[in-house]
């Protein structure tokens, strides 16, 4: 190797920036310290290619001041960035897809959980509806207050309500309120405690229409 060649290598780090500036020009003019492999590497080429567009004979023999075509070194760089670029624009579509996807799938399983919750609601507060009574006798209820007293008052609803008496029972006291269960216990305490036994006050129910 000549001593032109090993100068060139000694000084590459410092030619390497010096060239940055001129990565995108069409023509490159030599610098001092500079080697065909530098100005290679830094304008994303080979040798080779620098050496048939301009015709140098010798890679070793190049001069400060000489200029060198780069248009077809350009040519190669532009269609290198091209495919990238284009996969870029496919990444960014896809994700605008999925963005336009993304809220009606999100609505359509709202949708769903809405209709599945009203549907739990419904079976929820119907069952609590048709247990009523199940859980009125489990109280210690009887047959009989439910059907002369407890239906005449409100039908069976727990929560029935004229404004001023509330319950199954429809009173104006702390028991109307609540679970069928402690309106139950109410009731019987209510019953025994005023007319001193359910039956009295089923009795006194039927002759008057209310208790």
């Amino acid at each position: 190797m000549n001593k032109k060649v090993l100068t060139a290598l000694t000084v590459a780090g410092i030619a390497t920036a010096a060239m940055a500036t001129d990565v995108s020009a069409d023509t490159y003019t030599v610098k001092s310290g500079d080697t065909l492999s530098s100005i290679a590497a830094n304008h994303n080429t080979t040798v080779d290619r620098i050496l048939n567009v301009n015709k140098i004979v010798d890679a070793n023999m190049i001069f400060v001041g000489e200029q060198f075509e780069l248009d077809d070194q350009a040519a190669a760089t532009t269609q290198a960035v091209t495919p990238a670029s284009s996969a870029v624009a496919t990444q960014q579509s896809a994700a605008i897809s999925v963005a336009s996807v993304a809220p009606a799938a999100s609505q359509a399983t709202s949708q769903v959980t809405s209709s599945s919750s009203a549907a739990t609601t419904q079976t929820s507060t119907s069952s609590a509806s048709g247990s009523t009574y199940d859980q009125f006798i489990a109280a210690g209820g009887t047959s009989a207050l439910w059907t002369s007293v407890v239906m005449p008052e409100s039908g069976g609803n727990v929560n029935a309500s004229n404004g001023q008496y509330h319950g199954l029972g429809q009173t104006n006291q702390s028991w109307g309120y609540g679970s069928v269960a402690s309106q139950t216990q109410g009731m019987l305490n209510y019953a025994t405690s005023r007319y001193g036994s359910v039956e009295n006050a089923i009795s006194f129910r039927a002759a008057n229409g209310w208790w």
